[in-house]
């Protein structure tokens, strides 16, 4: 007689019970976000736990590494991001499920971890609070019963061996001995089952140790009844089911909270000081040049929001306070009947390389940003506003700034419409001449009169300068990088800027060769970008092209190359072509 003495587990057998496993694992964590994202979708709209886990990662992250998911991915920045966490949750949720069908409390266990960081992250958010947790812990209790239910039934629809008996060992009976070591299997059994076990070794709560006995190896075959894996994958469908009907409503429920059809009613009145024409030749018209104005689907987004904030206009305020002699709250309506100035003011961030494409030039209008903080009258030796969005999010102006007579702007409509919501909708900062970080706070709803002594903003916080006026740069954007060029009359053309000083020259030369004037596009002021261009007789060969700026005070583009952090990137501008004859 034949026994299944001697070895280790099979790893057919190991390979089946890891696969349900992490079957279990995938499902009971998808529960668990389609659970917290209605839940969220009750309580507070950013409390999703795909949400605040992402919001928390980017507040941890440090400067190199959000410098390089904006280079790396751009306004994909935040998608890639969600999608990063989700693929790193569906691993820890497989691996948790295999260790479940171990043993069910490392099921628990890995539950408990997935609720603790959703939790943690949460409440690290700016003005989180206990309900932004919810999502996240509701979502874990539901996906607590689907483990275990799910896990139960895996172990019963689970192989312990692979689909045919063991092949002899080496220890068989010689022909004529019977081995009365093991009993007999009574005829017609369709199952192997472990020597001195018997049938009541396939228990649902501990796969490696069944019974009271020793861990389940050497392993024996015991088949699976087809009744308990049509009760798995009974319940497997019940679980994305949940799945989807949460996530669904979920979904549903914070769509409502959209301010889109809001926004759609909101009449912008016109510019009580409307913006002049734009004068004859702002724009060159040479293909591939950035245009003069950016469209605001084009106009780049950069933001600690993974979920963008929904602001009813009719519930929006402004409060003013801090070192003032007199606070001031002030509501949309109010905003929209005050003077209205309309200007043309170029955007940039502070995180965009040389060469990068995050900076914009649009036609903003709003209320004077100066005329609000004077009517609040501040105190001396106040400093800096910190500037407040909805989600928390802080910025630092310096006061100086706002007040030195530039168009510093509380901005409702962006190219002749209101706000796009991914842009600030209902009302933005827009500061000429400082970095966007310090500048154009998003979805402001409270401006605090304070010194950079009593109050670190946001970004100040992880390392970034306190205060950041914008570096003359210049970009190439004609011929592409990398691009081919037939020899002869060719344009290098791009867009340099200097907000609030002006671009006065931009020069061109190529293979480190002598530097040569490029002709200047015309502009409506000083806080805009400007397109250039110079025609270059094109050789054939591979070419390096470099450009610089020079701004209305004298001061030249620098060569030397420095990263973003902590205040802006620095070098020349360089692009790699090739002409051909």
């Amino acid at each position: 007689m034949r026994t299944a003495t001697g070895g280790a587990a099979n790893p057919y057998t190991r390979h089946r019970a890891t696969s349900y496993g992490a079957i279990v694992g995938v499902l009971t964590a998808a529960v668990a976000m389609g659970v917290g994202q209605l839940v969220s979708g009750l309580t507070v709209r950013q409390g999703a736990p795909w949400a605040v886990v992402g919001e928390a990662a980017i507040n941890l992250a440090p400067p190199p590494v959000k410098n390089f998911a904006i280079s790396a991915f751009g306004s994909n920045d935040k998608n890639v991001l969600v999608a990063g966490i989700l693929v790193v949750l569906a691993i820890f949720a497989a691996v948790v499920g295999v260790l479940a069908l171990r043993r069910l409390a490392y099921g628990y266990l890995g539950l408990v971890i997935f609720a603790a960081v959703g939790v943690a992250a949460a409440i690290s958010l700016p003005k989180a609070n206990a309900g932004w947790a919810a999502p996240t812990v509701i979502g874990a209790l539901v996906a607590a019963f689907f483990l275990k239910k799910l896990t139960e039934l895996a172990l019963a629809a689970s192989p312990t061996s692979p689909a045919s008996p063991p092949a002899p060992s080496d220890s068989e009976d010689t022909p004529g001995t019977e081995d009365t070591s093991a009993p007999p299997v009574s005829a017609g059994a369709s199952a192997w089952t472990r020597s001195g076990a018997g049938p009541a070794a396939d228990r649902t709560d501990d796969l490696s140790t069944p019974g009271d006995g020793p861990p389940l190896e050497p392993w024996t075959y015991r088949s699976p009844s087809r009744p308990d894996r049509r009760r798995f994958l009974v319940a497997s469908g019940l679980a994305v089911g949940t799945t989807a009907v949460t996530a669904l409503a979920g979904r549903e429920l914070n769509a409502r909270q959209s301010v889109t059809a809001a926004r759609a009613t909101v009449h912008i009145p016109k510019a009580t000081d409307p913006a002049p024409p734009l004068p004859a030749g702002v724009n060159l018209n040479i293909p591939n040049l950035s245009p003069f104005v950016t469209s605001n689907s084009s106009f780049y987004r950069v933001d600690t929001a993974i979920v963008l904030p929904q602001v009813d206009p009719a519930s929006w305020q402004l409060h003013i306070h801090g070192m003032v002699d007199r606070e001031i709250t002030i509501s949309f309506a109010e905003l929209l009947r005050r003077p209205l100035l309309e200007h043309y003011v170029t955007l940039t961030c502070v995180s965009d390389p040389v060469e990068g494409p995050y900076i914009g030039n649009a036609k903003w209008l709003g209320a004077s940003l100066a005329d609000l903080i004077r009517s609040a009258r501040p105190q001396a030796g106040a400093s800096q506003l910190l500037c407040t969005s909805v989600d928390g999010f802080t910025s630092g102006t310096p006061i100086e700034v706002v007040l030195d007579g530039r168009e510093a702007l509380l901005a409702v409509a962006m190219n002749g419409t209101a706000l796009p919501v991914e842009h600030g909708f209902p009302a933005r900062m827009v500061v000429p001449g400082l970095y966007g970080y310090v500048s154009a706070t998003k979805w402001v709803t409270d401006i605090k009169v304070t010194t950079y002594q009593a109050e670190i903003a946001y970004w100040a916080q992880r390392g970034w300068s306190a205060q950041a006026p914008i570096k003359t740069e210049s970009r190439i954007d004609v011929p592409l990088a990398g691009g081919t060029v037939k020899s002869g009359r060719t344009a290098v053309a791009g867009v340099a800027w200097a907000q609030h000083k002006g671009i006065a020259a931009v020069e061109v030369r190529v293979d480190g060769g002598s530097w040569q004037r490029a002709t200047l596009a015309a502009v409506p002021g000083i806080d805009t970008w400007r397109q250039w261009v110079w025609y270059w007789d094109a050789t054939p060969g591979n070419h390096t092209l470099e450009a610089r700026a020079t701004d209305n005070t004298g001061y030249t583009q620098t060569a030397t190359q420095a990263p973003p952090e902590p205040n802006g990137a620095s070098g020349y501008p360089a692009t790699q072509v090739t002409v051909k004859s």
